[in-house]
């Protein structure tokens, strides 16, 4: 792994804040993830995950797992403050869900400080851990309280959590979470599967995850079952004897011992033939899990050696008779329920190993079915896990950790906006003028995208006889009204981009001038006026206010400009007639978010509204394709090429309302082929700042872009009150 990634560098692009960043340790906390990521992403489709790792092994077997259910995998940074706040200003999570057994407490201190949730699931304290957590109780304690919750998988560990300091209002009993293994979903590489075919052994066993010793006073697990197997061979001459060490630095060692013994193996990674009784040597990650199915017997590892042993869960949802040395302190709770249930097969040490196997190859019993109805009776830790990570989600409210320098320098220019901008609308309220029709505005509390212009579109076709009023931002025109009238055409040089999206729609009559009034005594022909992104300009009457605010971000960076990007305090909500928060993910109830805009103003309608993607134009993209934005806020464009399942191979975010120029271009065209793509994607806004000759300049690059409409919850209860306000 790079520095970089250790200091909190990210080797993926972030599309929306507001996500969910699950922190896993080792190998096993990774495969625990499995089953709760699914749920997440099950309730949770818009939503981003992130998964952190710790080791090369485990970011290994996360990218292989994970990658088609999650947003990113990336290293864990070093717990120190600097890197754990880079990364949490560049995910910007609304919760962090904390794996099993380890304490970062930086970590921990900085995502609270952030404003998101803190989670801790499938939470455990092994005996090792134990007398080093106690010496240290007076750092722990206190670290401890910051969960919102934390859910132990036993009661034994329930009490140890209470024993070193953690709320007991926060410390609940779930359940483990390598119960919810799917047997299912575990499949074998087809070149793996060709080849046990073809060996066609009749009797095979698995040394699953075989460990060194703990110090050099134990033994090594490798020569132990090694020595296993050159006992059973003597009389099992259809054995296949499945060899996987634990870890990957111990594959090369294995082979060797195997070579020095004159034992017949075979390597996974270079699969060929083994006479039999021979020994298969899984040198290659993720792939243990598909062979439980095609095993006689399985010994469990790190259960002969000082090691805690590791979880037996896996075998035992697939029928398999399992046995485990003396050492399950990792897992006593499992072993010693497994052990009582006749489900797991104990033996007191590595003379035992052979005569144990040879009597479960020459009659299993029922060993293996007991084990399977005892672990599925088990299940529900995802389902657990899953409830109260979205409880914990709703409950957050995330807030940007704005470094120290910045907000020295920044506080006072702040408070000077803040200023000027409250003269300034008392002074602009002085002015105010109606208009001869009602007045509809669509506005917002921040600077960037908030979905004004889909949102205008949206009740321009709802509702009888409308105009539409805009600024025309970054209009050429020498006019200082600009009347389009619907149907008719105009140049983006006349009207600005976002202008001209409301003229190429051609539902409404569009007036664009700076001088909102005189350009709105413009539309005659109009029973009611929608005024684009107005709440500010207090000039002219309006009779119905409705906000928008960006659920992801909804107070913009939680200051006004340029601390945040507000245009003014949360507390202008008051003026609002009714919110719609706007990029709504599918699953979220956004409850804090509520309860601050109730806060604000008690009285305010909420309601919802998501992204609903049209057609390409002017055909969909059928190859590998690029993507460019000039967009307030560039993630809203990357989250629904997501939602799209669109993967841009390169992406590149330009400022707001950018006018594209042939040199942009060139070097959107040179990026986007050194990146092996064919076509360029874009937004109806971008479409319209691209010079007239774009398609010619990017060959052979296409270029297709994608109007965007909106899906708005209780839509008709809204229209009424809108009605209600400005019936002429």
């Amino acid at each position: 792994m790079s520095l970089n990634e250790r200091m909190g560098g990210l080797p993926f692009q972030v599309t929306s804040p507001g996500g969910i960043w699950l922190h896993a340790v080792s190998v096993g906390e990774v495969l625990s993830a499995v089953t709760l990521i699914r749920a997440l992403r099950e309730r949770l489709p818009d939503t981003p995950i992130y998964v952190s790792v710790t080791t090369v092994t485990g970011h290994a077997l996360a990218v292989e797992k994970l990658t088609k259910h999650c947003d990113g995998v990336f290293y864990t940074p070093l717990d120190f403050c600097f890197p754990v706040r880079r990364v949490l200003r560049t995910i910007q999570p609304a919760l962090l869900v904390v794996m099993e057994t380890e304490i970062w407490p930086n970590l921990w201190r900085e995502a609270k400080r952030s404003g998101a949730g803190l989670l801790v699931i499938n939470a455990r304290i092994s005996d090792h851990a134990l007398p080093k957590y106690r010496r240290m109780r007076w750092f722990f304690e206190p670290v401890l309280a910051l969960p919102d919750a934390i859910y132990a998988q036993s009661e034994q560990d329930r009490e140890r959590y209470l024993e070193l300091g953690a709320p007991a209002a926060r410390l609940y009993l779930g359940r483990n979470l390598k119960y919810d293994f799917e047997p299912g979903a575990a499949s074998l590489a087809g070149d793996l599967h060709e080849w046990l075919e073809q060996h066609g052994a009749r009797q095979t066993v698995i040394a699953a995850s075989t460990m060194p010793g703990i110090d050099g006073s134990d033994f090594d697990e490798d020569e132990l079952t090694l020595d296993a197997f050159e006992s059973l061979a003597r009389t099992h001459q259809e054995l296949l004897w499945i060899h996987v060490p634990r870890r990957t630095e111990r594959f090369q060692s294995a082979a060797e011992k195997l070579a020095r013994r004159g034992i017949p193996f075979v390597r996974r990674s270079q699969l060929g033939a083994v006479p039999k009784p021979g020994v298969l040597l899984l040198d290659t990650l993720g792939e243990l899990s598909g062979l439980f199915p095609y095993a006689d017997v399985v010994f469990m590892g790190g259960t002969l050696v000082r090691r805690g042993g590791h979880n037996i869960l896996e075998p035992a949802f697939f029928g398999k008779p399992v046995i485990a040395g003396p050492h399950m302190q990792n897992f006593a709770q499992i072993a010693d329920e497994f052990t009582a249930a006749g489900a797991l097969h104990r033996i007191p040490g590595a003379a035992a190993l052979a005569p144990a196997i040879a009597a479960l190859l020459a009659e299993p019993g029922d060993i293996g079915e007991r084990a399977r109805r005892l672990a599925e009776s088990r299940r529900g830790a995802a389902e657990i896990a899953c409830r109260a990570a979205i409880e914990t989600l709703e409950s957050s409210w995330p807030r940007p950790l704005t470094p120290f320098l910045l907000r020295v320098a920044f506080t006072p220019l702040a408070r000077v906006w803040r200023w000027a901008s409250h003269r300034n609308l008392e002074k602009q309220q002085a002015e105010c003028r109606r208009l001869h029709v009602p007045v509809l505005c669509v506005g917002g509390l921040a600077m960037g995208g908030t979905g004004k212009t889909p949102m205008v579109l949206h009740l321009a076709r709802r509702l009888a006889m409308p105009g539409i009023l805009t600024r025309g931002y970054k209009r050429l025109s020498p006019d200082p009204v600009t009347v389009v009238r619907a149907g008719e055409q105009a140049s983006v040089r006349d009207t600005g981009d976002e202008a001209q999206i409301f003229v190429r729609a051609g539902i409404a009559d569009v007036a664009i001038g700076a001088n909102r009034h005189a350009a709105g005594q413009r539309l005659t022909g109009s029973r009611v006026i929608l005024l684009d992104d107005g709440f500010q300009h207090r000039r002219l009457h309006r009779d119905f206010d409705l906000v928008l605010l960006d659920a992801q971000d909804p107070f913009a960076g939680g200051a006004v400009f340029p601390l945040g990007r507000l245009r003014e305090d949360p507390a202008g909500l008051r003026r609002a007639h009714a919110v719609v928060l706007t990029r709504v993910q599918r699953g979220r109830e956004y409850r804090e978010l509520r309860r601050r805009i109730q806060a604000i103003h008690p009285d305010l309608p909420v309601f919802s509204s998501h992204v609903v993607p049209e057609e390409w134009k002017p055909r969909r993209p059928d190859g590998p394709a690029a993507a460019f934005c000039g967009l307030g806020n560039p993630a809203s464009f990357w989250a629904t090429l997501r939602k799209l399942d669109v993967e841009p191979c390169y992406r590149w975010a330009f400022g707001d309302h950018h006018q594209y120029r042939p040199t942009d271009l060139r070097r959107l065209r040179h990026h986007a082929m050194q990146a092996g793509a064919t076509h360029l994607l874009t937004t109806e806004k971008d479409a319209m700042n691209l010079p007239d000759d774009a398609v010619s300049q990017l060959m052979p690059l296409t270029i297709h872009y994608l109007p965007i409409g909106i899906a708005l919850d209780e839509e008709e209860e809204l229209l009424r009150m809108i009605r209600q306000a400005t019936v002429s």
